[in-house]
């Protein structure tokens, strides 16, 4: 609902920014011999599109370190898991099928006398 309240607003100028700038603008683009005839508010527009464009790109691959450390600690932390899993499953063995020596701790304590 925030973001509806925050979109509208910003959506009113941008209506309004293209209906009050209509006139023709020629875009040339240098090294090539390329000449675009367009709305100086789709100018303006396309300019912003490319360069947000532009900025969620070099965003993302800022990211990708960070992904990938990410990956390799999540793997990390399911093969301690498991590890983990495997040695409470070891030490779990019940205590009646070790045998009860005198040795042992678990063996009852026998008074000769």
């Amino acid at each position: 609902m925030l973001a509806l309240i925050l979109a509208l607003p910003l959506l009113l100028l941008l209506v309004l920014f293209a209906i009050s700038n209509t006139e023709p603008v020629a875009l040339h683009l240098w090294p090539f011999d390329l000449s675009w005839v367009l709305p100086l508010a789709g100018a303006v527009l396309l300019a912003a599109l490319l360069a947000f464009l532009l900025g969620a790109l070099l965003a993302w691959g800022s990211g990708l370190r960070y992904r990938a450390q990410a990956r390799q600690l999540r793997h990390a932390a399911t093969l301690l898991e498991a590890e983990l899993a495997e040695l409470r499953a070891k030490q779990a063995v019940p205590v009646a099928s070790q045998p009860v020596t005198p040795g042992n701790s678990l063996a009852p304590l026998s008074h000769s006398a």
